[in-house]
């Protein structure tokens, strides 16, 4: 999850349309100032949304969700309002604790359980606590979260617990060889898990094509023709604590079976992995960062590759994405998050909306809302 300086929203047209949206959110971290609510209301006053906000008194983004025992669990990031300026590095997502949320139902009230881990009761850890996921195993649940080291290296660390909303006990250092963001943990049919990770820009991913970090990299490959860069997978350990084996590119491929390019920035890799499986397939989606979609590519197994498939998710209000993809109750949902609530990059909100596969194993695209300017 990053943003850039460009904070400025993005307005798509829309097929779906929705009930009016709601004007502003209470509570913790909401809209406080007139200027805040002035701009939160324009936004809804000139847009009809597909979905409207699940939590609406504080902000949060980067949905992870899961369904454990029958019950809807999201794992988001917690945005908060520190005051520094927007940057490509996005330094000013500086978030410093996760609250995670069950649903019995969709659509349904989104119940928060509170604080389940705080930046400062991980022992390795700096600053900008970024998208989780979690998963579930043998009896215990696990937290995966990017947060930059003492260096300001991000890092991707683990915390179990005894339930879905714990709290959760962070290990006392980040996985071996874990880099980059937006850690994704999909469990396979044969109860092998594997983590797909990696983020661009402010994620770092670039800093570490050598193998080793190096600062000094841009943002994306200077040649337009190279190959665009790839998210990461790691098979996990039987522990879930460690990587078991070594970590691999995640490629997307086109219709013809070759690597997309740097240069394709509708289509290539930017940031928020995620994995699923539909009638015996793998699916990698994604966002493409500055471009803003939801992309997807099908594979055979879950190391790939892929091949691209087209658009899950059209440009929302704001300027990053960042979705999860599940089944419920014979039903299959997309969680992502805009900015309705505040209009603002940094201050977001989560949302769902039901999404729909074609015959031939491809999804139906969804487009989230219409107006705007």
């Amino acid at each position: 999850m990053l943003a850039s300086s460009i904070g400025k929203c993005f307005f798509y047209p829309a097929l779906f349309i929705a009930a009016v949206a709601s004007t502003g959110c209470n509570g913790n971290n909401a809209v406080t100032n007139s200027s805040d609510t002035a701009q939160a209301k324009s936004a809804a006053d000139s847009t009809t949304y597909l979905s409207q906000p699940l939590v609406t008194n504080m902000y949060i983004a980067d949905p992870s969700a899961h369904v454990f025992n029958g019950t809807v669990y999201i794992y988001p990031s917690h945005d908060t309002d520190t005051g520094a300026p927007e940057k490509d590095d996005g330094s000013h997502f500086d978030m410093r604790d996760y609250h995670i949320y069950s649903m019995d139902s969709i659509p349904g009230p989104a119940i928060d359980h509170g604080v389940a881990l705080d930046i400062k009761n991980i022992p390795w850890a700096k600053r900008q606590l970024w998208a989780p996921d979690a998963a579930f195993k043998e009896g215990t649940y696990y937290l995966y979260f990017p947060v930059k080291d003492k260096q300001d290296v991000f890092r991707i660390g683990v915390a179990t617990g005894s339930s879905p909303i714990s709290p959760f006990k962070a290990q006392p250092n980040p996985i071996e060889g874990s880099f980059s963001i937006d850690p994704a943990v999909f469990m396979d049919d044969d109860n092998n898990a594997y983590m797909y990770f990696g983020g661009i820009w402010g994620g770092q991913l670039q800093r570490w094509q050598s193998g080793k970090y190096d600062s000094t990299a841009g943002q994306e490959p200077t040649d337009t023709n190279a190959d665009a860069l790839t998210a990461k997978v790691a098979k996990m350990s039987k522990d879930m604590l460690h990587f078991d084996g070594p970590v691999r590119d995640v490629v997307i491929v086109d219709e013809n079976g070759k690597p997309l390019k740097a240069g394709d920035h509708n289509r290539r890799f930017f940031e928020a992995s995620w994995m699923h499986k539909y009638n015996g397939k793998y699916y990698f989606s994604y966002s493409t960062g500055d471009t803003h979609n939801i992309c997807y590519a099908i594979g055979d197994n879950p190391y790939g590759p892929f091949t691209y498939k087209g658009i899950i998710l059209y440009p929302v209000q704001g300027w990053t994405n960042h979705e999860s993809i599940i089944s419920f109750k014979g039903k299959w949902y997309i969680f992502y998050h805009d900015t309705q609530l505040s209009g603002k990059t940094h201050l977001r909100n989560v949302k769902v909306a039901e999404l729909h596969y074609n015959p031939d194993g491809t999804i139906v695209p969804v487009r989230t809302y219409t107006g705007g300017k």
